[in-house]
């Protein structure tokens, strides 16, 4: 009897270990989801109030997803790497989806001399694009897929090019923000902070009929919501 209770009390031990194990590890997650999603937010805002340099606003009303890495590290000389991690989100309806997470990584060739933190902010301009950064690995480049970005008040001069891109690629590094070119790198969801959050993926999170931002916890809504507000 003695031995049946100290096997029992010592599967509840080990349930209980695991229990708080898991909950420390959710704890952890949604606190970088939230300064994430926070970085993210506040780029999109002080891009947008760069006077007659920032994203036109007809793009942003067009835009079938909207992926932001705040703070990549860019590092090296003609050659060189970069990696980030950001946020993604779709539309949904008439507003967009819940946040998702996403990592990028993969070369780049450039006048690159020293390392530096800059911001990337990615238009995902129609169905194709989308599906693009709804699989689990996806590299941007290919003829006519990618084009650097646009700025101004307006798309009114741009280029067909621009125009028919799938997905249009901006930097903001030291101040300094404009379209630039992203072929190379690759965009893959970031599985544990997307199941430590949601318990879902990346592609149900954008992709799933009724998964708006309110969708979200509370302290995540700030992203989808600030891009809603950019664009109106």
């Amino acid at each position: 009897m003695r031995s049946a209770l100290c096997v029992v009390f010592s599967l509840l031990v080990c349930i209980l270990g695991l229990a708080v194990i898991g909950a420390a590890q959710n704890t952890k997650e949604m606190k970088g989801a939230v300064e994430r999603v926070d970085k993210s937010s506040d780029v999109m805002t002080e891009i947008m109030k760069i006077p007659d340099k920032s994203i036109p606003h007809d793009l942003l009303q067009k835009a079938k997803a909207i992926v932001v890495f705040p703070g990549s590290i860019k590092a090296g000389f003609i050659v060189g790497g970069q990696g980030g991690k950001g946020v993604a989100i779709s539309r949904v309806g008439n507003g967009w989806s819940a946040p998702a997470f996403v990592n990028m990584g993969g070369g780049s060739v450039g006048l690159q001399i020293g390392g530096e933190k800059t911001d990337y902010v990615l238009l995902i301009m129609n169905d194709k694009g989308l599906q693009g950064i709804l699989e689990d690995k996806f590299e941007i480049g290919g003829e006519g897929s990618v084009a650097a970005g646009p700025v101004g008040r307006t798309t009114a001069a741009s280029t067909n090019a621009t125009m028919d891109a799938e997905i249009l690629t901006y930097s903001r590094s030291k101040g300094v923000f404009g379209g630039i070119s992203l072929k190379g790198v690759v965009i893959t969801p970031d599985k544990d902070m997307n199941n430590g959050v949601y318990n879902k993926g990346a592609k149900e999170i954008l992709h799933a009929p009724g998964v708006a931002a309110a969708a979200a916890p509370a302290a995540l809504q700030k992203f989808p919501n600030t891009v809603a507000t950019l664009a109106r």
